[in-house]
């Protein structure tokens, strides 16, 4: 071959090659799922840098009833996104694959329905929908569309809960007898609908230590429960002052196969000086007992900061597992997104979240009559 035809054929094929490299980056430009996200209050704050910093996440649209807030957050996060008064519109609007819930969780299932009619994915924060039947309609919805429905918390995540599950497992602290779970605050002042009807501290805060325990120690059976409320008012920033209409105190018991009990405590009347900030938070969670060791979860389940373990009689308990690897209670909606893209189930189980529903609703019951309620639903465990 000859100079020119060796330049020639040099030029094509580095041609063909750019040709073929561009074509792969538009593929992979194009591999990346439409987020939407409703409800731009405080939560937003804590999702927004969640999902826009992944690469194959793009948020296209922000929508509010308080129509300002969903323009100011696209403005604060320089999302570029289309911004909405109202889910309708919304949906009429730049198209999307899935919807992100983070509005007042009263409204939650009816949104979740809407956006799920409308063929779209859905993560919604806590709870997914306010009774079980509803939850179960939408995931037999989600089913029947071929569509992905998830609730959170993402609990399960962190490197934390894997550590327990696997120790757990493993056989490690021996036959598992007992655990505990307890979070609460003094209670959000930034809004009503926490005690309102459909509110509450179950829903808000025992719904963590429900999903670590029963991710944990596996489904839950039964549950026997008392809830009350402490403090009859209170002076919220939207209503002023407004009559506690949910639990702001509940004790849940929780009994799973094997004879194994567990136990939940959370409420709005809780001092805790470290609130919503938990980085330096140095007392256990969540606790689990064996006849060969236990263990204790420092920090919260939502922001986890070590796993204490004690199985010797004559050395000390140990500090394990104090990496968090890059886990944030927030995670839950991109960590989702990115799995329908890459094609791969996450760890986060909609069947789970439905559990967690049917125990807050079966503990409402349990207090109201007294009695032991059973529950039916289950999902995949263990679940590490």
């Amino acid at each position: 071959m000859n100079r020119r035809d060796f330049v020639k054929a040099t030029a094509i094929t580095g041609a063909a090659v750019l040709l073929d490299n561009i074509e792969l980056f538009a593929a992979a430009e194009e591999k990346i799922i439409r987020v939407a996200v409703i409800g731009c209050g405080s939560v937003s704050n804590r999702y927004l840098p969640q999902l826009l910093s992944s690469k194959l996440i793009k948020v296209v649209s922000l929508c509010d009833i308080k129509y300002d807030r969903a323009v100011a957050q696209n403005k604060q996060y320089n999302v570029n996104a289309e911004t909405y008064p109202h889910i309708d519109a919304m949906l009429k609007g730049v198209p999307f694959d899935m919807m992100v819930t983070l509005t007042d969780m009263q409204v939650h299932g009816d949104l979740n329905k809407k956006a799920l009619l409308a063929g779209k994915h859905v993560w919604s924060e806590k709870p997914m929908a306010n009774t079980y039947a509803e939850g179960k309609a939408l995931l037999d919805l989600a089913k029947s569309k071929k569509l992905r429905l998830w609730g959170a918390p993402a609990v399960v995540n962190s490197p934390q809960f894997e550590f327990m599950s696997k120790t757990i497992q493993s056989g490690k602290l021996g036959r598992i007898a007992s655990a505990h779970g307890q979070y609460g605050h003094t209670g959000p002042t930034w809004s009503a609908f926490f005690y309102e009807k459909g509110g509450g501290s179950m829903p808000d805060l025992g719904v963590y230590n429900m999903a670590t325990l029963t991710g944990l120690l596996g489904p839950a059976k039964s549950v026997m429960a008392m809830t009350s409320i402490v403090n009859p008012e209170r002076t919220v920033d939207d209503k002023g002052k407004i009559k506690v209409e949910a639990e702001d105190n509940a004790h849940i018991l929780l009994e799973h196969d094997k004879n194994v009990i567990s136990h939940v405590m959370c409420g709005f009347n809780y001092f805790d000086p470290h609130g919503h900030e938990a980085g330096t938070q140095s007392l256990h969670s969540i606790q689990v007992y064996g006849d060969y060791g236990n263990m204790r979860l420092i920090g919260y389940d939502w922001e986890t900061n070590g796993v204490v373990l004690d199985t010797s009689w004559t050395e000390p308990p140990k500090l394990m597992s104090t990496d968090k690897g890059g886990y944030e209670w927030q995670e839950g909606a991109r960590v989702v997104g990115e799995s329908i893209v890459k094609g791969i189930e996450p760890r986060i189980n909609v069947g789970h979240a439905l559990h967690v529903l049917e125990i807050i609703e079966a503990a409402r019951k349990s207090s109201a009559t007294g009695m032991k309620i059973k529950l039916k639903s289950k999902f995949p465990w263990p679940m590490v």
